[in-house]
């Protein structure tokens, strides 16, 4: 009995011992850190002091905050969905002298500082911003009173004004030559390498004369109508969001996660943490923290009116329900969401035993050794 009383005694001596300063730690905790600071300013309650609303994932919350909005199409005035360039440049083509004597071949024209191009009895003739035909015409009927019907046929050699340049997250940024037939957004994109990230991650911004439109990538390909023209001088800039949500808790991963090419439920979020840890998870409490509009807040039947702006709402998913599976492979996760799961009551009492098991062992082991030696 004394035996057994003196073991008691001594786990009894120990807690205390091991739950001040003496278990390992990786830096100072928080007394220490209170206890040397020059100036405290500290919340009500020691709470964040942000207000947020508790809403359960059900049926009815599913129609409301599950779906997805895309980026739109966002165009500026001025930035048209118009046909393909018109080049200027000019030259004669070789070919048209086929027959010596009754054609002139000459050499390839640049257009001057004036827009302005110099051709044989004809003088200087404007070409800068005018079709090919245009000029031809032009040509034509200076030469009229020269030649018995004149004919001029005028092409294109090579323009460095019929470019694009294409920059940001493609795998060859550059200035793509646009041919007289066109090139659209997908056009340029591929010819600087393709994309260097995943589709769902990148948006296109086309400038254009100061002005600008912004969409997805994804939508360009999924709605031909948004593919539209580029024209010379244009600027391409795409553009890579990564797309993450972080996870805490009893998540068989913690830290941020990537989305990657495609969108992700609340089902599929956690399973790309690592599912919920059996030995720790509460399934009834997986928590979903994240900011939604007045207009979102209110289709869910909260007063957005005492926030003043974008609202904080957790969504409380409950996986014992069998049902909860369903509602969480519907729940679509969003760009910065917050994903935790809860501990379950038991697992902090499990770390309490075990703690405990921790302090009493050595002083069992004492106890056997004792009685081993015959003390």
């Amino acid at each position: 009995m004394q035996r057994k009383a003196w073991g008691i005694a001594f786990a009894v001596l120990v807690v205390p011992l091991f739950g001040c300063s003496a278990l390992p730690g990786s830096g100072p905790d928080m007394q220490a850190v209170a206890a040397q600071t020059r100036q405290q300013i500290r919340s009500p309650a020691g709470a964040a002091g942000i207000e947020y609303a508790l809403v359960d994932i059900d049926a009815r919350v599913l129609g409301v905050a599950a779906p997805v909005t895309p980026l739109a199409f966002v165009a500026a005035p001025g930035v048209a969905r118009g046909g393909p360039p018109t080049p200027g440049g000019l030259f004669i083509p070789a070919e048209a002298g086929a027959r010596p004597g009754n054609f002139i071949n000459l050499p390839a024209q640049t257009i001057d500082r004036d827009g302005a191009i110099g051709v044989p009895y004809a003088g200087k003739v404007r070409a800068l911003g005018r079709t090919a035909e245009a000029v031809q015409s032009d040509i034509a009927a200076r030469l009229a009173d020269r030649a018995i019907e004149p004919q001029v046929v005028v092409s294109i050699e090579k323009t460095r004004s019929m470019q694009a340049s294409v920059l940001g997250a493609v795998h060859q940024p550059q200035k793509v030559e646009l041919s007289p037939a066109g090139e659209r957004l997908l056009d340029v994109v591929s010819a600087a390498g393709g994309l260097s990230g995943p589709e769902r991650e990148t948006t296109i911004t086309l400038q254009r004369r100061g002005r600008s439109l912004v969409t997805r990538y994804d939508m360009l390909t999924a709605d031909p109508s948004k593919n539209i023209y580029v024209l010379p001088g244009d600027t391409v800039l795409v553009n890579r969001n990564r797309r993450t949500f972080l996870a805490f808790g009893a998540a068989g991963q913690n830290g941020r996660i990537d989305f990657g090419e495609t969108d992700l439920t609340l089902g599929e979020a956690l399973a790309k943490a690592g599912g919920l840890l059996d030995a720790r998870a509460e399934p009834r409490a997986v928590l979903l923290y994240r900011r939604i509009d007045a207009g979102t807040a209110r289709r869910l039947g909260l007063d957005p009116a005492r926030f003043g702006g974008d609202m904080p709402v957790i969504f409380r998913s409950d996986l014992r329900d069998p049902a909860g599976f369903f509602a969480a492979q519907s729940f679509a996760m969003q760009d910065k969401d917050i994903l935790y799961v809860s501990n379950a009551p038991t697992a902090e009492l499990a770390k309490f035993l075990t703690l405990l098991r921790g302090v009493t062992a050595p002083a069992r082991d004492i106890a056997d050794t004792r009685r081993w030696i015959g003390d």
